[in-house]
């Protein structure tokens, strides 16, 4: 089932996430739904406070990009309570970023390029390793909504401040998008 993505302005998606433990409500039937949202989206990655929950769950989906990247042709994964143990700062790169819950929001984004993460899977085994390239940006911008971030969160102030009517926007439900959305309610 497709579930409408929060957008910007929704107080979740600035909220820190919770772990969850295997009894979690329907967590196969959820994972199952995220993943069809994200399809219907068109996105590469999708977290739990996107559809409005606060619990650390993402899943990401990097296949589209096998084209250009062919070592990510079967590179579609369910992440369940990951965390960034570590970042590798001796080298970064800045990169064009995007976010379903930004709608037509696009900015460069400066991340290392290597960082530690813990995780587990779909069967709650426990995954610990250093990923690199292109994965770690994307882990970083999904695992970011895990504790209350988004990408505009690492822009300068400048940049920051170009886009706030753009932001603004957002919260008042004037965007256009093609897929099914939860904007804050005015009061």
């Amino acid at each position: 089932m497709v579930l409408p993505i929060y957008i910007y302005g929704q107080p979740v998606l600035r909220k820190v996430t919770e772990d969850i433990t295997p009894d979690y409500p329907d967590l196969k039937q959820l994972i199952a739904n995220m993943w069809d949202t994200l399809a219907e989206s068109e996105g590469i990655g999708l977290a739990a406070p996107q559809i409005g929950l606060p619990i650390r769950l993402s899943v990401i989906d990097l296949r589209p990009l096998a084209d250009d990247m062919p070592e990510y042709k079967d590179f579609h994964r369910t992440y369940i309570n990951p965390h960034i143990i570590e970042k590798d700062d001796s080298a970064t790169s800045t990169s064009e970023e995007g976010c379903l819950s930004l709608p037509a929001i696009h900015e460069k984004v400066t991340r290392p390029t290597r960082i530690h993460v813990q995780w587990q899977d779909e069967d709650f085994q426990p995954h610990d390793e250093w990923v690199e390239g292109y994965l770690a940006r994307v882990m970083q911008h999904e695992f970011d909504h895990l504790e209350g971030h988004m990408f505009i969160d690492h822009i300068s102030p400048l940049r920051r401040q170009l886009i706030k009517s753009k932001l603004k926007a957002l919260t008042q439900g004037r965007y256009r998008c093609g897929y099914k959305t939860k904007p804050v309610l005015r009061k």
